[in-house]
């Protein structure tokens, strides 16, 4: 009977996709498109991968690359954090490592952002090592084709199945290997209805033989984001919009937004809102029109974010920390931060 590791790569070499990331073995670009796959489908990295890449073609044009631009390029694929782990990686391997990659797994572990399934797709795929890269597609492909019936988010039962990868990876193609299990979960064997006649390891999969291929993997159920009411202020003169900037830390940390705040249970909204620009500018706003209503998903929190047209006293311009009057010309060299981008095309398609 043929190995699994040969019946997935026979598989693999028909059926592959034809991703822009997978054109040669180069690290940088293997790392960027890992980074930019984490929470995103590949249909929608695709574009953003091939634009980064003009704009950043190298390891060292990265990491010599400003934040505020990285975050705008990123604009769009969300968790921005991955965005700045990348860059500030970048920037470790060109002052540790004379801007080339590292080729050991606790160096490339070490830096910025890299996990154990990064780590593993880069060695694996740009070196050659046998170094396996479970992801989600992974713990799925894995849990049906043993019928593991425990939660795939436990370290135990990672564990189980990272000994079963390790175990049927192939010597001789373990970046094949590791991206054929990509591609079989993202395409055959995928979440809800696993297109099981299309499979090329269905003689060897115990969930099938078992008529549980739907009831696998086992995984806990997420807590749904807790919901926030969310009230943005948009405050105009002339040309000039005020904006604040976000604190270096934390949520959609260091982007650019009208000034809001997070309405606690129960309170009025205006009221909050006056109270707090009150507090934060010394200047107080009149609330007027409506001018956008909006839900925005993180994963943790869903805001409920309202954009109120506002008022304010001739001659008595508000001002404050991290508050800054910016000309709509500018708006596309900054990185709004979430439905904030919304917001602002809505005044730029207003305006023209």
């Amino acid at each position: 009977m043929m190995k699994l590791a040969d019946c997935l790569l026979n598989w693999y070499d028909e059926c592959k996709r034809d991703l822009p990331w997978r054109r040669d073995k180069d690290p940088y670009k293997i790392w960027v498109s890992e980074v930019m796959l984490q929470q995103t489908r590949v249909e929608v990295v695709r574009a953003y991968f091939e634009r980064w890449i003009e704009r950043f073609p190298t390891l060292q044009s990265l990491a010599e690359a400003q934040e505020d631009e990285v975050i705008q390029y990123w604009q769009g694929l969300g968790y921005y954090s991955r965005a700045r782990n990348l860059h500030q990686g970048a920037r470790e391997v060109a002052t540790s490592y004379d801007g080339q990659m590292p080729m050991t797994k606790n160096e490339v572990a070490g830096l910025s952002g890299i996990g154990d399934y990064t780590s593993g797709a880069i060695l694996s795929i740009a070196y050659d090592q046998k170094e396996p890269a479970i992801d989600g597609n992974v713990l799925r492909v894995f849990s049906r084709l043993y019928c593991i019936e425990g939660d795939i988010a436990t370290p135990m039962i990672k564990r189980q199945i990272r000994e079963q990868v390790e175990k049927e990876m192939a010597i001789d193609r373990p970046g094949d290997f590791n991206q054929a299990l990509m591609d079989l979960g993202a395409t055959v064997c995928i979440p809800k209805a696993p297109r099981c006649e299309e499979c090329p390891l269905l003689k060897s999969c115990c969930a099938k033989d078992k008529g549980m291929q739907q009831q696998l993997p086992i995984k806990k159920k997420k807590v749904p984001p807790v919901p926030v009411e969310v009230v943005a202020g948009v405050l105009q003169d002339g040309e000039l919009f005020l904006l604040r900037k976000r604190p270096k830390k934390g949520l959609l940390a260091g982007m650019w937004e009208f000034p809001a705040i997070e309405i606690p249970v129960g309170e009025n909204s205006m009221e909050v809102f006056q109270r707090g620009f009150l507090c934060e500018t010394g200047q107080e706003v009149q609330m007027a029109k409506l001018l956008l209503q909006c839900i925005h998903i993180f994963s943790h929190r869903k805001w409920d974010i309202s954009f109120y047209h506002c008022t304010y006293e001739d001659g008595n311009r508000p001002l404050g920390k991290d508050l800054f009057w910016v000309n709509k010309s500018d708006w596309d060299k900054i990185s709004f931060a979430g439905p904030h981008r919304k917001m602002a095309n809505y005044l730029l398609n207003e305006m023209d």
